[in-house]
């Protein structure tokens, strides 16, 4: 029978010996020159590495392809910008996942702290939810909604359940992409305006619609994409123009000091004028939609001042314009406090939409909005094929139950705090590390060339570090505008234990880096 992995106690599938060669192997080391640099007749021996956490799942052998054969077809038959986003300079052939864990080809196992971009929520293959897709592919994979079948319904009424009135109606997708580009159609409907107004750093998707929401030219091309999208500075205390040490909803805070009175945030302000002055400048007096993450993603994990989306949402809708929250990598428990990242800023949304972790890795998303603003909707015929079909229901209907069964929210805000609490040594310790932030397994850890410049930490820099995790046995992400935040989103499973394997890890990355250095 197949068990929780971090529960048990077992040989580990990667000794302390293996990664050490596996770690010089790959990993370039950078030689210096000059008296400093000079080779010392005394012998270091490499350091003691962090033991990956015990787990007695077994993968099945790999018997495929060769990773010669499976890197040359995707580098001669799959898009040239499939190469382009694969990860690492010696990539990750996966085979196999568990819960918090994957395996490759070779049958190496890493702590998955990235979660196939924040999607898989409560485990890879998760039990529960692996049962209930099997129970459904044998009764029915795919009908569209211009029949009436149970799964839809039933699902619809138990997501909309979990959000506040008068978000009551559903409108199922593919995407995130395509919630969102749903979502500007709904509010332009709805208005009878146009423009929408992003975050700058924002990502909401890369269909034409959605890129033009998105604010990261990495995300662009030289082509007109969404007319009537506009970006206003992003509150971002720590890179940002202003912020201090009491901004944010999260356990820890910016290095930036903060005279701010109790219960005053004069960074919030600031940023509230820049919105004001964009009002006053850049669209028509009346707008079609405001779209925000609660955290934003891509983004890097970055956070806003308490108030922010509150007098935001305040100022849209004085302008004729509809709340956007954007959910696809907040939702579903994963900021720990609350269900929906928008909850932690005491604000009540026009519209929600969400993706990711709605069905654990299974395509699927979501628009939920109030029946008035659905109406607007009707105004046309839109048909989705693949939408809310039996099996992504069922899916997604087992994954709302496995969150609430295993209490994986409440673990989100237990291990997340915990993760938080102790990154933040790690940023006091080393000045290459400017910030820590996020809530529950939300993470962000943005790295700087030093404190006091906040410069972010140069690309090649970021790759020593990120293939250095790797080679040690965790998986983490990138994100921010310059690729200089380091994203920890992982499954809702993990425990202590991992986020100890995955702080030693990390903290040896950032030493060896400064050691090379």
């Amino acid at each position: 029978m197949q068990k929780v992995c971090s529960r048990l106690h077992g040989p580990s599938l990667l000794g302390k010996t293996d990664l050490w060669n596996s770690v010089n192997a790959c990993v370039k080391f950078h030689k210096g020159c000059g008296v400093l640099c000079q080779k010392s007749a005394v012998k270091h021996p490499p350091p003691v590495l962090p033991q990956i956490p015990p787990c007695d799942f077994k993968p099945e052998p790999y018997q495929g392809m060769s990773k010669e054969r499976l890197l040359h077809i995707r580098k001669n038959n799959c898009n040239p910008m499939t190469m382009k986003v694969t990860y690492y300079k010696k990539p990750v052939f996966i085979n196999q996942g568990y819960m918090q864990w994957l395996w490759d080809v070779d049958g190496r196992r890493y702590l998955d702290l990235f979660a196939g971009v924040a999607t898989v929520s409560v485990g890879h293959c998760n039990p529960k939810v692996t049962e209930t897709a099997e129970k459904q592919l044998r009764r029915l994979w795919h009908t569209t909604a211009i029949y009436v079948y149970p799964q839809m319904q039933e699902y619809a009424e138990k997501l909309a359940s979990l959000l506040p009135d008068p978000l009551k109606v559903v409108y199922f997708t593919n995407s995130g992409s395509e919630a969102n580009d749903l979502a500007v159609l709904m509010a332009r409907l709805y208005t009878g305006n146009f423009d929408v107004i992003t975050l700058r750093g924002s990502y909401h998707g890369g269909s034409p619609q959605a890129t033009g929401l998105t604010s990261n030219a990495d995300y662009k091309y030289p082509i007109p994409s969404s007319m009537g999208c506009h970006n206003t500075m992003c509150p971002d205390v720590f890179r940002g123009l202003w912020g201090g040490s009491h901004c944010r909803d999260s356990p820890v805070q910016t290095i930036r000091e903060c005279s701010c009175s109790p219960g005053h945030c004069q960074a919030n302000d600031m940023y509230i004028r820049e919105l004001n002055e964009m009002f006053a400048t850049t669209v028509p007096s009346r707008i079609a939609a405001f779209f925000a993450e609660p955290i934003q993603g891509v983004g890097g994990a970055v956070q806003f001042p308490k108030n922010y989306l509150k007098d935001t949402y305040q100022l849209v809708r004085e302008k004729g314009g509809i709340c956007i929250a954007d959910e696809v990598q907040t939702g579903f428990g994963r900021t720990g406090s609350h269900f929906w990242g928008f909850q932690g800023h005491n604000v009540f949304p026009d519209m929600v939409t969400m993706a990711k972790g709605i069905a654990n890795g299974f395509p699927m998303g979501a628009v939920v909005t109030t029946a008035e603003i659905a109406r607007s909707f009707g105004k046309g015929v839109h048909f989705n094929t693949f939408g809310g079909n039996p099996l992504a229901c069922a899916v997604a209907s087992s994954v709302l139950d496995t969150i609430k069964e295993d209490k994986m929210q409440e673990n989100s805000a237990e291990v997340g705090t915990y993760l938080l609490t102790e990154l933040a040594k790690l940023r006091d310790k080393y000045e290459i590390i400017g910030d820590v932030r996020g809530k529950g397994l939300q993470i962000g850890v943005e790295m700087v060339k030093d404190k006091a410049s906040r410069d972010p930490l140069p690309p090649e820099a970021m790759a020593e570090i990120f293939e250095d995790t790797k080679d040690m046995g965790v998986l983490i992400g990138k994100g921010g505008l310059y690729g200089q935040t380091f994203r920890i989103k992982p499954p809702m499973c993990i425990t202590k234990n991992d986020a100890d394997f995955f702080l030693a890890v990390f903290n040896q990355a950032v030493q060896n880096y400064m050691e090379r250095r």
